[in-house]
């Protein structure tokens, strides 16, 4: 039994991370902190109500590494980086659900986030957390970083394409659609129900800060391919995101080959399904769990393989994946606290 904390209970992910470690058998929360939220988790999430007596408070760094063995930081871009090392330099172990260590450069950081990176020297240090790719290192990491929900379906929907057929790639488009939660809890006028209700609308087109995240580990599989073309979608849905991915080729591919390939690569994976041929992912069939829903077409003159990849962005995008993280770090079942 190890004794964990979340920092940032008040978001979206943050919640999502304790409802899914309240019913952990290997775990016991025993601290939370939000930075503009005080009181009981009761009242600031309602359903939780009669599931814990957590009081939530400012952070505390002395409260957070007496009380807990890991910590989640559940947190906006750019806190988490000075949150990080007072925490490492404690030895609590830490899984950051935030952007601040997803990217190895400093300066791709600052690109892409608008703000000068504050910890470089475990930037360095950091462990990418995505479980199916990579897991030995995982086993070993005190700073894990979590994996941007876009990038999760984008890379395991690509990577056993990719390793294999890399050189045959000449364009790749990730066409993604994402619910609203994505966007977090923050108050803005674009995410007003008014504003979202019967609409659909493209944002940050071809400037999403998680391109470069899937460009940077999707390169570590295969040198030879093109930039990524990302256009993310905002569906008026809570949650869910479904990625189509067109993969242009410069060699026909058979998609029974693929197929299999793919049934191969995830063999042993308990969170990723490749749907039966013919058939594709929904978002229906996947929110609510720790799944990632895989299904390939291919055209008819057999240039274009079309990908499509579906997750929950609140789990298998954040909190579970987290989880799933913990438990590969603590020894524990991998899928505990996620079934």
């Amino acid at each position: 039994m190890i004794k964990v904390g979340i920092v940032g209970v008040s978001g979206y992910s943050g919640e999502t991370t304790l409802e899914l470690l309240l019913k952990h058998p290997d775990v016991r929360v025993t601290y939370v902190s939000a930075n503009n939220t005080k009181g009981k988790i009761s009242d600031i999430w309602p359903q939780l109500a009669g599931k814990t007596n957590l009081f939530c408070n400012k952070f505390d760094i002395k409260k957070a590494v007496t009380l807990c063995d890991l910590i989640f930081l559940a947190v906006p871009h750019t806190i988490s980086m000075s949150l990080t090392p007072k925490l490492l330099s404690a030895g609590i172990p830490v899984i950051d659900l935030s952007g601040d260590y997803r990217l190895n450069s400093i300066r791709e950081y600052k690109k892409w986030y608008g703000a000068e990176h504050k910890d470089s020297k475990n930037l360095e240090k950091t462990v990418y957390g995505l479980p199916e790719l990579y897991r030995e290192n995982i086993k070993k990491a005190k700073l894990v970083a979590n994996p941007g929900c876009y990038p999760t379906a984008a890379l395991l929907g690509l990577t056993p394409f990719v390793s294999i057929y890399g050189k045959s790639v000449k364009l790749i488009i990730i066409d993604a659609k994402s619910g609203v939660s994505g966007a977090g809890r923050k108050v803005k006028a674009d995410f007003n129900f008014c504003e979202i209700n019967e609409n659909f609308k493209a944002y940050k087109v071809l400037n999403h800060q998680h391109a470069p995240e899937i460009d940077l580990y999707l390169s570590k599989t295969s040198k030879k391919l093109p930039r990524i073309n990302f256009v993310p979608h905002l569906l008026p849905v809570n949650r869910g995101i479904l990625e189509t991915i067109y993969v242009h080729l410069n060699q026909k591919l058979s998609l029974s080959v693929l197929h299999n390939i793919y049934k191969r690569f995830y063999k042993t994976e308990p969170f990723v399904r490749i749907v039966p041929s013919g058939q594709q992912p929904e978002l229906k069939n996947v929110v609510g769990t720790n799944m990632c829903d895989i299904g390939l077409a291919m055209s008819s003159n057999k240039d274009m393989l079309v990908i499509t990849s579906a997750i929950d962005n609140l789990i298998k995008g954040a909190a579970g994946q987290a989880t799933q993280n913990m438990n590969i770090m603590f020894g524990f079942k991998e899928t505990a606290g996620l079934n």
